[in-house]
């Protein structure tokens, strides 16, 4: 599995990247008769400038009061704000292959593996979290990462994929952005319910690099593939 750091880049550009690395894991794959190995598995890390997305599930009234970019994007769930108080990772991943934390071609399983490797990376900080769970269509789904007993969202998710191949992923919030979620109201909920790892540690300042570091050590581990494990 590869790891690369796009730094700050434009969320546009950053989706065609992930669009790119798709094709070349699809195409891969292809050339190999149907076999993969995992290898050109990409995890990737960034942020973005403030920018709002807008999934497949997104409603008029998810957007209160925002004036600032908006994009519509292929991932599930509904409107959430990106910007650079988050470290954002994008894993492009071969579905076809069983690993640690899931196996081949189960979406529910990779997302709850997503959640798992943040609240992995939250316990090294001294913050207890928990996955949440995805609601039906007629309820306001959980899926993400909350602290404070179910009360504070602190990390979202939202996936694609593309001729089983994953791309989107997760968000964390890290440092505190009194701007962040402003004017809209995030996966449908009031955004008085996000929060960040700076506010859950009463201020303290987090090393991002350290954030990265764990999210990559937890992440590497739960997405690893399994020997023999094509579907």
């Amino acid at each position: 599995m590869k790891f690369v750091d796009w730094g700050l880049i434009d969320y546009r550009k950053a989706a065609q990247r992930q669009l790119d690395l798709v094709e070349q894991i699809a195409s891969a794959r292809s050339a190999e008769n149907g076999a993969s190995s995992g290898l050109n598995d990409t995890l990737v890390f960034c942020a973005h400038p403030a920018v709002v997305t807008l999934g497949r599930a997104t409603k008029s009234e998810d957007l209160l009061g925002w004036s600032g970019e908006t994009v519509e994007v292929s991932r599930g769930g509904r409107a959430t704000y990106h910007g650079p108080s988050q470290i954002v990772v994008y894993p492009i991943l071969d579905m076809n292959l069983n690993r640690s934390g899931f196996r081949a071609r189960d979406l529910h399983g990779y997302m709850r593996t997503l959640e798992q490797s943040i609240v992995e990376t939250l316990g090294e900080f001294g913050i207890a979290s928990a996955g949440g769970v995805a609601a039906s269509e007629d309820e306001v789904s959980r899926t993400g990462v909350w602290i404070s007993n179910g009360d504070k969202k602190i990390a979202s998710i939202g996936i694609a994929c593309k001729k089983w191949v994953t791309y989107h992923g997760l968000a964390l919030n890290v440092a505190h952005d009194p701007d962040a979620f402003a004017g809209i109201q995030p996966c449908g909920m009031n955004s008085s319910i996000m929060t960040s790892m700076e506010q859950a540690l009463g201020g303290a300042v987090v090393d991002r690099a350290a954030v990265i570091a764990s999210l990559r050590r937890t992440l590497g581990r739960l997405l690893l593939v399994n020997s023999n494990s094509e579907a």
